[in-house]
């Protein structure tokens, strides 16, 4: 595993995997992250807030619209809007799926939390974001990630319709030519989604983590900043606007969510 990290084309310290079998598509990260354990498990291993700074941490993504954190009998429940383009959408248009989030799982230098949601859209469950933690040295963190879903009949062939119109041409990281290639070929399909959502998921768990000690009314800039900034080191598989449109739109969406139920 650190050979895997340490010799990659991500120019950091990571290593991402993903598996498709006939039912559920599966995507990893192990990764090595440069900030101390006791500040990821505070920020995202803790109980009492950990809710709250999920939907922070997914409201990153681009095609996340929407997210708020609402309690129930069971435990804290993350409301997450979804939508298929990385464009502004009218919210009654995308993609509402309930993630139940579990109380974490710790232990001296190590947590363990999980996000699920039993039911999607489309003939799609059982879907799982997943995150253990675990402390290196004094300055950083081993972290491995997972994000997975399960679909049917219909849910695999609204994907394929997807991966057709708005999802033509997209790959993922995996490089599946021959050994002899000259040039990489990247895996695409449902893998390809599915690499490209994990690595988006993990960029902003380290953006939401690496905003800098400021004012509160700028932190939402500064993570929106730096999400931006690392997803272009991957252009191939991640570039979809520009920073002025993704900027403008997230913010757009962060007002319509402080009114929004």
């Amino acid at each position: 595993m650190k050979l895997l990290l340490d010799h990659n084309s991500f120019h950091r310290r990571l290593y991402l995997d993903s598996q498709e079998s006939p039912s559920t598509v599966t995507g990893e990260i192990y990764a090595v992250m440069d900030h101390p354990f006791a500040t990821v498990s505070a920020a995202l291993g803790d109980p009492s807030k950990g809710a709250t700074n999920w939907c922070d941490v997914l409201f990153l993504h681009p095609n996340v619209k929407y997210c708020n954190v609402s309690g129930s009998n069971n435990g804290n429940v993350l409301t997450v809007n979804i939508s298929q383009k990385e464009a502004p959408e009218e919210l009654g248009s995308t993609y509402r799926l309930r993630f139940a989030y579990d109380a974490p799982i710790t232990g001296p230098g190590y947590f363990h939390v999980t996000l699920h949601a039993d039911s999607g859209p489309l003939d799609t469950r059982n879907y799982r974001i997943a995150l253990e933690a675990a402390s290196l040295d004094s300055g950083h963190t081993f972290l491995h990630l997972t994000y997975a879903y399960s679909y049917g009949t219909i849910g695999r062939l609204a994907i394929k319709g997807y991966l057709s119109t708005f999802g033509s041409g997209k790959v993922g990281f995996t490089n599946v030519a021959d050994a002899s290639a000259e040039q990489p070929e990247y895996v695409d399909g449902m893998r390809g989604l599915v690499e490209r959502n994990t690595m988006r998921y993990y960029l902003a768990i380290d953006a939401w983590l690496g905003e800098p000690p400021g004012k509160p009314d700028t932190r939402l800039e500064q993570r929106l900043s730096n999400w931006f900034s690392a997803s272009e080191q991957y252009p191939r598989q991640l570039h979809e606007i520009d920073r002025q449109q993704y900027m403008e739109m997230k913010q757009q969406e962060y007002r319509r969510q402080q009114t929004e139920p």
